[in-house]
């Protein structure tokens, strides 16, 4: 059935919030778990229930996306006819107003000429296994013109403030969405993905861009909800929200809760990625590891505890590594101490250098970034 259904991925805005992290590259490239990069979950989870067709909206930082994503390869998306668009922001005076609304209309001849009768939207910033079977069914059978996807999540610490919070009635119809500002324990959180008949979805972008309404299609969905049947469909698995610097670390590192690893990268089909040929990481006799997670290609003379390490790392003897995120190809030299770090990709850290942040805000070294004595 999903081959009836094209894949949207957009990014909407919030690069600002990650700080150096993305300087140079969108936070849904993000390197994420020793491998991966945050978009590699949706494009996964499309992929393996069926949907042939996907096109992503790249926004302004595309140098890392086209390298990553090239033809799509990984996941079988290099096809004749169906596969992988890849569409970068296009400025054509349509309208000075930011938001998606005008890329998805500059590239309307696109949806036009595809056969698929519907679309499935995702943002790729927030990370969950929803089961895209049971949801289009319950799409299709509900004889809905949208059906949007939702979780019921507890937020006792106020770690969700300001993710969308959608309001729907007892038989799942959608009322509205707002903000989460965290004034109830529990609320029904959006995520950013959802079904639409495909003409519904050309005729709320062409009438939204008419009157100027709205910037975005989840505005202009909600100014046009009393024209359609929009209702939900409830996902009960792990989600993880990354929309911030605290959020991408504290992500990270629940990967090594086992259950956490097991449903993101096992369940419902295994996460593809761009492929590296490494060899296998050198653990030598004065290493330690404690519950991390470690890539290949990566030679671990030191001490590592419950952190994550990309492909190609190294960690000379005597250094600690805890609590912290190191991506490819960085380096901790002899002796030397992270502690609630991020470390970006091929960062340095001279011989006998500390650098300690806390759990609530991280110590970042930007991409490239050496930390010694001159």
């Amino acid at each position: 059935m999903m081959e009836r259904c094209l894949g949207i991925i957009s990014v909407g805005d919030g690069e600002n919030n990650f700080g150096l992290l993305c300087k140079n590259r969108p936070s849904y490239m993000l390197p994420f778990g020793g491998r991966y990069r945050l978009i590699d979950f949706t494009i996964s989870n499309m992929v393996n229930h069926g949907i042939r067709t996907i096109a992503v909206y790249t926004g302004e930082k595309i140098r890392s996306t086209m390298d990553h994503l090239g033809e799509g390869k990984p996941w079988d998306l290099n096809r004749r006819l169906n596969g992988l668009f890849i569409f970068p922001p296009i400025y054509d005076g349509h309208s000075t107003s930011p938001g998606d609304l005008v890329q998805f209309y500059s590239t309307m001849e696109f949806f036009d000429q595809r056969r698929e009768e519907y679309v499935f939207i995702n943002h790729p910033n927030i990370i969950g296994k929803v089961d895209l079977d049971d949801a289009f069914k319950h799409f299709i059978n509900s004889g809905a013109d949208i059906t949007l996807i939702y979780k019921k999540q507890e937020d006792p610490s106020g770690m969700l403030i300001n993710c969308d919070k959608i309001h729907i009635d007892k038989d799942g119809e959608l009322i509205n969405i707002g903000l989460n500002l965290a004034t109830e324990r529990e609320f029904n959180h959006f995520l950013g993905m959802g079904f639409m008949k495909k003409d519904v979805f050309i005729k709320i972008i062409k009438e939204s861009m008419e009157s100027g309404n709205a910037g975005f299609l989840k505005d202009a969905m909600l100014k046009s909800k009393y024209k359609y049947k929009i209702n939900t469909f409830e996902f009960d698995g792990h989600v993880e929200t990354i929309n911030n610097l605290k959020s991408f670390y504290d992500a990270n590192l629940n990967l090594l809760n086992r259950e956490i690893f097991n449903e993101l990268f096992y369940e419902g089909g295994h996460i593809l990625t761009k492929s590296k040929d490494e060899p296998s990481t050198f653990y030598t006799e004065s290493s330690k590891v404690q519950n991390s997670l470690i890539a290949n290609g990566c030679i671990i003379e030191g001490n590592v505890e419950n952190s994550i390490i990309f492909r190609g790392v190294k960690i000379g003897k005597g250094a600690i590594v805890k609590n912290s995120i190191v991506m490819q190809k960085s380096e901790i030299l002899d002796n030397a101490i992270a502690v609630n770090a991020i470390l970006d990709k091929q960062a340095s850290i001279g011989k006998g250098m500390r650098i300690i942040g806390s759990s609530v805000m991280p110590y970042v070294v930007e991409k490239y970034q050496k930390i010694g004595k001159d």
